[in-house]
Formats: structure tokens, sequence, C-alpha cells
């Protein structure tokens, strides 16, 4: 199997996290991480231009081969979860303008893939992250650790070559 370069991503409309790990069937290796910012009191648009502008960089310096991002669960705040849905859309379609696939993943799976454990702590996901990527740190911020951890996910989801 040839590696695989994968993005994963935690939609947010503050930040994004994201994370690229490059998997071999074995081992994961990472290759960059960090996140997204948009500032609080600037106009919804001008964000989701930002972060679009910012994911298109991503996209076009590390062209990965696939994306996973993780599927939203809102159950109390309408408006936050619209406002993460129309973010979240503005990141698929850097990928889907470049015909790289997108998977989707719950947290359960993400936790399972990872850890072993549907219901882990997030300390335990990260700190197994860590592990997995060989980092002397647990990267931050912490969507860029979730974000890391979805990609893991996708890795140990798929079934290569």
């Amino acid at each position: 199997m040839k590696n695989v370069r994968i993005l994963g991503v935690d939609p947010g409309y503050a930040i994004v996290g994201f994370g690229i790990v490059e998997y071999d069937g074995i081992n994961f290796r990472p290759i960059e991480y960090g996140a997204v910012l948009t500032e609080a009191h600037t106009p919804f648009n001008e964000r989701l231009m930002a972060i679009h502008t910012d994911m298109e960089f991503i996209f076009d310096k590390y062209h990965p081969h696939c994306m996973a991002i993780e599927k939203l669960f809102f159950t109390t705040n309408q408006k936050t979860a619209i406002d993460v849905a129309q973010a979240r859309g503005v990141t698929v379609l850097s990928a889907a303008k470049r015909f790289v696939p997108v998977f989707e993943y719950t947290p359960l799976q993400v936790k399972s893939a990872v850890v072993g454990y549907g219901k882990a702590e997030k300390k335990q996901v990260m700190e197994m992250t860590r592990q997995l990527l060989n980092l002397a740190q647990i990267p931050k911020p912490d969507d860029a650790a979730d974000a890391l951890a979805i990609a893991i996910c996708h890795g140990h989801s798929t079934r290569w070559g």
C-alpha cells in the first residue's frame, strides 16, 4: 500500500481544527496540524471567507488524498448548529473542488477507532492520539488534537489497497 495523506477536520466557525497525517496501513506520521481561527466580532460572512481561504491554502500546500470530518450533532442551540454547519460546508467545498473524497465520522466512531472504547474520555483520546503519532506533547489547541484523531479514525476505518 502506498502512503495515504489524510486531512482530519474538526469543524467550527471560531476555531476549525485540522490535522494532516500520512498512513501506510500500519503507522501514522504527522505532517501538520493546527487551527483556522476567526475573530468573534467579525461579520459572519467574513468569517466564512477566512475559513475558506485558509482551507484552500491547506489543500494546495499539503494535497491530501482524502478528508475526514466530524459529523455534526446538536441538541440545544439551533443558531450555533446552523453557523457550524455553514462553516463545515465551506470546508467540504474546498475538498469537493479538488475531487477529494470526504468521509464523516461520529464522535463515538472516533473514540472507538482511536481508543478502542466509544465512551472514552476526551483526555484518553488526546493521549492516545499523541502516542499513535509519537508526539512529545498532546497537540494544541484541542481542536487540532480532535482533527488528528478524526484522521486516525479514517485510517483505521478504511480498507486500503
